[in-house]
């Protein structure tokens, strides 16, 4: 079995070829200048870098491997669209006929161009559910009913942020919204809200959005997202129960538990 990986930053395209090589599969690995770790190449078969917008590039590169399947792992930053950025015809093209710039208008119909190419871009998961955000609460620490206040909240206007595919964070401290994700990213929203606090503590909501494409693009979290709550006094996170990633999660809630921050993840059932 072979598989295409269009690999952005972070460690889940590592943990995909790591997984795929375990069970046999052979992976052929495009990368992007400035967002993937090089040390994803050492553990492929078949490695090209690209800079984005190079999807001719991209198609050929999978076409002389004999790829028919691929998945879409790990993060671009946003701000990487006004660098590193070289837009082929047919990424230009692209662009003319989506006409639209939100994330996951953009994605779906770049897997949509894919499958058009002869290439079906498959859930990022299906190698490892595992990663895939268990449902209850995984601290030692469950939340306070202030808390829980502000994290059914904070669900409804994730959802409604995220319903205009603007981003999937919130943080918000005693029903005020203290921060919404934007261009800037997770721990950015983070940072900007436990700010505007002021020692009073947050709750930070990370949610799939309504029209999420499960394929790709799952909120996730990790060791670095409670660290950036802790120094930034957030004492609670909410995730969305298997349709969000959790990295690393023994460590992440050991981590969670040394600075009393609450990890809950929660469906649309669970709210009030």
């Amino acid at each position: 079995m072979k598989i295409g990986l269009i690999a952005g930053g972070g460690q889940f395209p590592l943990l995909f070829a790591k997984k795929a090589a375990q069970k046999g599969i052979k992976v052929a690995a495009a990368g992007f200048v400035s967002e993937t770790d090089p040390a994803l190449a050492e553990t492929v078969d078949a490695f090209q870098w690209l800079y984005l917008g190079q999807v001719s590039r991209l198609v050929k590169f999978f076409r002389h491997h004999g790829i028919h399947q691929a998945v879409m792992l790990g993060t671009i930053h946003k701000t990487a669209i006004f660098k590193d950025i070289r837009p082929d015809f047919k990424a230009l093209a692209f662009i003319l006929k989506t006409g639209r710039s939100h994330d996951n208008t953009i994605l779906t119909s770049f897997a949509d161009l894919m499958q058009n190419q002869g290439i079906n871009i498959r859930p990022s998961t299906f190698l490892l559910p595992e990663l895939l955000s268990p449902p209850g609460c995984w601290t030692r620490r469950s939340m306070d009913k202030a808390e829980q206040q502000d994290a059914s909240q904070g669900w409804q206007l994730a959802k409604a942020v995220g319903k205009l595919d603007i981003g999937q964070c919130i943080v918000i401290s005693n029903g005020t919204v203290l921060a919404v994700e934007a261009i800037d990213g997770t721990d950015a929203t983070i940072r900007r809200g436990g700010h505007l606090a002021r020692g009073n503590g947050c709750v930070v909501v990370k949610l799939s959005k309504p029209q999420q494409d499960l394929r790709f693009d799952l909120p996730a979290a990790g060791c670095d997202t409670i660290r950036t709550m802790a120094a930034s006094g957030a004492t609670a996170l909410v995730l969305e129960a298997c349709r969000s990633l959790a990295f690393d999660r023994e460590q992440m809630i050991a981590l969670a538990d040394e600075h009393n921050i609450s990890i809950t993840a929660l469906t649309d059932d669970d709210l009030p």
